[in-house]
């Protein structure tokens, strides 16, 4: 699929397509040795790395809405590229944010990252509790109303005490919500999520097929979600190949209820 092809696709308001993807900064990763030998790329840029992000965008152009996680907002280790708007141009998305974490100033700027061909009535950043800054959810508002639909990119912590924290935050913005899709990096698997009484009993969201998406290499974990409420239904759940990064993308067809849709297809397409 060419460029010029993706920019003119048009756009079905039943359905739409999403992805989220950790991409690690463009790293290559294919073994845990990997996490030491390579590390040094976490700090200095890497000549391959543009590579990498122009093969990442053949695969994030066949998509509608991209949730991205672990990319560089342009410093040095990215060789000063801000690779959400990198990402966005390659890949032919009209509309792009960044979300800034943990800035590092010119060595670092850890941020989640948002590809729409919808423009969103509304973008809103949250900043997720924890012990530590850094870890944080997009949230774009589709059309207006009750019937908007309500995408959250998120990227939850490593330790369970951080994350309770973040989903009781999460919780407490989704519960009024209709249609909401919260998709990303949550660092739990469908069981650990299961255990987080409040945010289960508050959400009225369902997992699609959990599918396994870490490591890479040898997946076993199912890390990586896309939870949607109950008005919302998938028509396919699939795990991508490989791209590079430790984690593998997650992709679903997301199919819109009428009032949904009706809120959407007031927003004009420039997809």
């Amino acid at each position: 699929m060419s460029q010029a092809d993706v920019l003119h696709r048009p756009h079905d308001a039943s359905h739409l397509r999403l992805l989220t993807f950790n991409l690690q900064v463009g790293i290559h990763t294919s073994a845990y040795h990997h996490y030491l030998t390579r590390s040094w790329q976490h700090f200095l840029p890497h000549p391959k790395r543009a590579g990498r992000l122009d093969l990442m965008s053949e695969v994030l152009g066949k998509f509608d809405i991209v949730g991205l996680q672990e990319v560089d907002g342009g410093s040095f280790r990215s060789g000063n590229v801000n690779q959400v708007e990198y990402l966005a141009g390659r890949a032919g998305f009209p509309h792009h944010f960044q979300q800034l974490n943990r800035n590092l100033g010119r060595f670092a700027q850890h941020s989640n990252g948002l590809l729409s061909r919808l423009p969103p009535a509304r973008i809103e950043e949250h900043r997720l509790p924890g012990p530590l800054p850094g870890r944080g959810a997009i949230h774009a508002s589709y059309g207006e109303g009750p019937d908007a639909l309500h995408l959250f990119v998120a990227h939850l912590a490593l330790s369970h005490r951080a994350r309770v924290r973040q989903l009781d935050y999460l919780s407490e913005i989704i519960s009024p919500l209709r249609h909401v899709v919260v998709m990303g990096d949550l660092n739990c698997t469908p069981e650990q999520l299961h255990t987080h009484d409040r945010f289960c009993r508050s959400l009225p969201l369902h997992p699609v097929l959990p599918l396994p998406s870490y490591p890479s290499w040898q997946p076993r974990r199912a890390l990586d979600h896309i939870l949607l409420s109950s008005s919302l239904a998938t028509t396919e759940v699939r795990v991508l190949d490989q791209l590079f990064s430790d984690h593998l993308p997650i992709a679903v067809d997301l199919t819109l209820p009428l009032a949904c849709q009706q809120a959407l297809g007031r927003i004009k397409s420039t997809g």
